[in-house]
């Protein structure tokens, strides 16, 4: 049963790098938000890394959380 588990959960490699990729893109379009508001290009940098680095790790921290949570236990509290 733990060999069967084990290959439906993702390893912490696969969760950094979705992470990273989801944060880029994410990171990208808060900085481009920033910067139509602000006009200022330091001030969306500023923004846009402070954004990048704190929802990179709530994220990952977000994502391994939730390899504690059986695989269809969510599903069997809805249905």
């Amino acid at each position: 049963m733990e060999a069967e588990l084990s290959q439906y959960r993702e390893s912490k490699l696969r969760s950094l790098l979705k992470a990273l990729s989801w944060r880029i893109i994410a990171t990208l379009t808060t900085t481009v938000i920033a910067y139509v508001i602000t006009g200022e290009i330091a001030a969306a940098l500023t923004i846009g890394g402070i954004e990048f680095v704190l929802k990179f790790v709530i994220y990952y921290v977000h994502e391994r959380a939730w390899q504690w949570v059986p695989r269809g236990s969510v599903r069997r509290l809805l249905d």
